[in-house]
């Protein structure tokens, strides 16, 4: 190499280049990453979409089997001995099994139910380690908070058990059973799902394919489980939606839409900003995966119109419900 050549400067990238550069690559990144995380929630909620629908035809073969849907959960009217005395507010006793329960053997998880012993109560410690089990059909891949189970505690904040988590709730219809006190609730609950329920095909007037049977409930508004229930648990909000009232252990495993004398007759379609743990709620954009009767699911809205969507609760309400307003 000659002295000529070694006099000719080096091509190189000046300061400003290399700043205009860098804005490039973060405008590209800000118009791709919303992107990204759309395809990925997309995803996130078609494996929600299939967890509903796994479950809804575990309940079809369970209907099938037994000619009736599971019960929201069940409880000895009155209590007895082996499960204790009726709680004294609820009226809820043993043993809280609860709908997931009934559907393990249902949705190939027969191992989970064998491990449980569903002759005494829910929380017995015997039954822990079948209870703490996670089932990743009750779990959907949207909800942020990670945990696979919670502690179920009484309004002291003692606590009764542990349960495995589910993302997935029942419909009680417009009026929430657990606030009265009586055993039956059959003449209260307007929904298919409630304590110790045995729904059949024809109790369902209003048509499989108009009736809400289940929805989501994500576990950063409060805790939810597919196990059971325990007398005298309580559920409450968690720290942000720290506004909402707690409520009974049967909102463990049941919603309801509204209207309903003890909210003040307010309905709350999902992710209603009354935020109430006795509602349907999800952390997809602008409304909830539900399952019908006919275990079909559709994505809801949150703008639903309100009397479409406590139409759509009741099983034998009546009212007629057109697709294009879903």
């Amino acid at each position: 190499m000659d002295d000529q050549e070694r006099a000719l400067p080096r091509r190189a990238f000046t300061l400003i280049e290399l700043l205009v550069v860098i804005a490039i690559i973060a405008v590209l990144i800000s118009l791709l990453l919303p992107a990204v995380q759309s395809a990925r929630e997309a995803a996130r909620r078609a494996q929600c979409v299939n967890n509903l629908k796994q479950i809804g035809l575990g309940m079809a073969n369970y209907e099938s089997a037994f000619r009736s849907y599971p019960p929201g959960y069940l409880s000895a009217p009155a209590g007895d001995a082996v499960h204790g005395p009726a709680n004294p507010v609820s009226l809820d006793s043993g043993p809280g099994w609860a709908y997931g329960t009934m559907l393990t053997p249902f949705l190939e998880q027969s191992a989970v139910y064998q491990a449980l012993n569903v002759n005494i109560p829910s929380w017995s410690p015997a039954n822990e380690t079948g209870t703490r089990t996670s089932l990743a059909t009750f779990l959907c891949p949207s909800v942020s908070e990670e945990s696979k189970a919670f502690d179920v505690i009484d309004a002291s904040g003692t606590r009764l058990g542990r349960f495995s988590r589910s993302h997935y709730v029942l419909n009680a219809g417009n009026n929430e059973p657990w606030m009265y006190q009586t055993f039956d609730h059959r003449n209260i609950a307007d929904g298919p799902f409630y304590r110790n329920s045995a729904t059949t095909v024809a109790a369902v007037t209003d048509g499989l394919s108009n009736t809400l049977f289940m929805g989501e409930h994500s576990a950063i508004l409060s805790d939810k489980t597919w196990v059971a229930t325990v007398p005298g648990a309580v559920v409450c909000p968690k720290p942000r939606f720290a506004l909402s009232l707690c409520d009974y252990a049967a909102t463990l495993v049941l919603t309801h839409s509204g209207p309903s004398a003890f909210e003040g007759g307010i309905i709350h379609p999902p992710n209603s900003q009354a935020a109430h743990v006795c509602q349907m709620y999800s952390e997809h954009p602008g409304g909830a995966n539900i399952m019908l009767g006919d275990g079909s699911v559709r994505f809801i809205k949150a703008t639903i119109n309100q009397r479409v969507w406590a139409a759509l609760a009741t099983k034998s309400g009546g009212e007629v419900i057109s697709a294009e307003s879903l």
